[in-house]
């Protein structure tokens, strides 16, 4: 034999047992060290999803219907994805973070192949489970041809998918408008689609305070298409059904239906990064927050939330919308007025995170920082000037291909892709869902695809 490296040759002639060892240690170890040299993002695009491992999803099921029991989860099941022969979709409104506990167990014993942030495969322990359990990585609002092979490749496997039209978890407890191309991807899919429609599942786990608030979550599970009406219909009539079957609002719910949740005295928590706009006298990012009180630095202002999610006026010149909901609409109303001007421009200095290339996040942290600089969103985009890894980088990305932001926990921070990397920002002035307003709604103004819809914030439809 010729050529190679002679270290990983079996001995001519034959081997004895101790040789024959002592190569396969050889080999074994020079694998280890060639993986170890992949980068995380390397080992997921080699990766080619399977089947998830029967005896530990059954293990994750059991679990899971015990967190049903502690959230006081109800299900309401009117068609029963688990009686449908052969392969489905599975989708719902994207509630909260925990949205598997209200899809899985109506499918089982269907097991299913879920597709989540690309981000979390980089954070320990879901760097190892989710893996484990064959979740697709999808790079949420970005092209990823890497996800739709492997979304292709379990339906034609005979296997099942479940994943949320909306790509992020909700950040006011409305639903977002599902992202283009949804009904493209289920029309080539050709399979049954079922859904979960969540109701208090936001408010058990908002996206402005990461506690659990234990009150009551309602799941109505039913059938949205069956694959000849897949057939039929276009990929602009089946996103709008989805957009209206899954369209919900928490506090509109939660008014009618008052279930109390448990605040432990702190519902106001972290409330002004979602309220951050007086509705008083205008002014943003000046409303403290403490135990159930909100009060603006500027004018006065005091606002109470009760365990209902209501929330009241408190004093004779004090105001407030109706609901929550009510409240983040005006500031959306007010960021769609702002990006309408010829001279809008917002900005403002930013630490930037990356993710690791080998090492996993531990912790909360969500990338690690690596560059700084300033981030700014004009008519004509986001651009950003500055430092990353020790050198001057910039970057602009047109607004039209910009619809909105990823968030990984709470509203402290916002992430993008850019040419397929991820970036991560924390804005010093914490004006984080101003940003997302801001984008959106520019977005919107320049005819981009992701445009709202008339289902939200009504419980009519």
């Amino acid at each position: 034999m010729q050529g190679g490296d002679q270290r990983y040759l079996l001995p001519q002639g034959g081997a004895t047992r101790a040789q024959t060892a002592a190569f396969i240690a050889r080999f074994a170890e020079n694998v280890r060290k060639k993986v170890q040299r992949m980068t995380i993002d390397e080992k997921i695009q080699k990766t080619n999803v399977g089947t998830p491992p029967g005896w530990m999803y059954w293990i994750l099921m059991q679990v899971t219907k015990v967190l049903n029991k502690l959230s006081n989860a109800h299900f309401n099941c009117k068609a029963r994805p688990s009686e449908e022969k052969g392969s489905i979709v599975m989708i719902a409104n994207h509630a909260s973070r925990v949205d598997y506990q209200f899809t899985a167990p109506v499918c089982y014993p269907k097991k299913l192949n879920y597709v989540v942030g690309y981000n979390e495969f980089f954070r320990f322990p879901t760097s190892l489970l989710l893996p484990f359990m064959q979740v697709i990585p999808k790079k949420n609002f970005t092209p990823d041809t890497h996800a739709m092979r492997q979304i292709l490749r379990v339906i034609k496997m005979g296997g099942n998918i479940c994943f949320m039209p909306e790509g992020m978890s909700s950040i006011t407890g409305m639903a977002q408008p599902v992202m283009p191309g949804s009904g493209k991807l289920l029309k080539k899919l050709g399979v049954p689609v079922y859904y979960s429609k969540i109701s208090g599942g936001y408010l058990t786990y908002t996206k402005h305070y990461l506690d659990q608030r234990k009150g009551r979550i309602d799941v109505v599970v039913d059938r949205m298409f069956t694959a000849d009406e897949l057939k039929e219909l276009s990929a602009e009539q089946i996103e709008d059904t989805m957009n209206r079957l899954l369209a919900h609002d928490d506090y509109i719910w939660n008014r009618e239906a008052r279930n109390r949740f448990s605040g432990k005295g702190g519902m106001a928590n972290k409330l002004d990064t979602l309220l951050y706009l007086c509705p008083k006298c205008g002014a943003l990012y000046e409303m403290d927050c403490e135990g159930n009180t909100m009060r603006c630095r500027r004018c006065g202002n005091t606002v109470e939330m009760d365990e209902y999610y209501q929330i009241k006026a408190v004093g004779e010149d004090s105001v407030c919308p109706e609901l929550v909901t009510d409240w983040t609409i005006m500031e959306r109303k007010r960021a769609a007025e702002e990006v309408q001007r010829e001279d809008f421009s917002h900005s403002g200095h930013v630490r930037v995170g990356v993710l690791p290339e080998h090492k996993t996040l531990k912790g909360d942290a969500t990338s690690l920082i690596r560059g700084e600089g300033i981030l700014s969103l004009d008519r004509e985009g986001l651009h950003f000037q500055g430092t990353l890894e020790d050198r001057p980088y910039s970057f602009v990305v047109p607004s039209r291909e910009l619809p909105t932001y990823g968030m990984c926990t709470d509203i402290s921070r916002f992430y993008t892709f850019i040419d397929g990397r991820f970036l991560e920002f924390y804005p010093d002035a914490g004006d984080v869902l101003l940003w997302d307003h801001l984008t959106e709604e520019l977005h919107r103004f320049n005819g981009g695809k992701w445009q709202n819809t008339p289902y939200r914030h009504t419980e009519d439809v």
